[in-house]
């Protein structure tokens, strides 16, 4: 089955970063607390769990645009934590998306790539 962009799909994801506050706590040109050859290219930071029941957090990219929704999700591999992690971008324009693409990209540990928001609403998703 080919990869549909569902416009549903995104509406899920607006949905969950606008009924969660935005924790910045590493700002744009940050180091990295364990890395610190790493430097932030944006605001970074996390939505908080306004029901505390969940651990982990959504982590998010925030760009210097004024922005209501999410524009992209970027997935990570992480061979040294075992990991694979998603993360918002909101707000953010070309030159700080490929930024963000190069920081999570520079080690030979991790790597991620982009998932661009659609508006396409697939035919078996517009009676739900």
């Amino acid at each position: 089955m080919e990869f549909e962009n569902n416009a549903l799909f995104w509406q899920k994801i607006d949905t969950l970063y606008l009924s969660s506050d935005l924790v910045i706590n590493r700002p744009k040109n940050s180091v990295h607390p364990i890395y610190t050859n790493l430097i932030y290219p944006v605001d970074y930071g996390y939505l908080k769990d306004l029901h505390g029941e969940n651990p982990d957090h959504i982590s998010v990219y925030r760009g210097s645009l004024e922005a209501t929704n999410v524009s992209s999700l970027v997935v990570c591999a992480d061979i040294l934590k075992r990991d694979i992690e998603v993360k918002l971008l909101v707000g953010c324009n070309d030159d700080e998306v490929n930024l963000i693409l190069e920081f999570l990209n520079q080690t030979d540990f991790q790597k991620a790539v982009i998932i661009n928001r659609g508006k396409n609403i697939p035919a078996w998703a517009g009676t739900i």
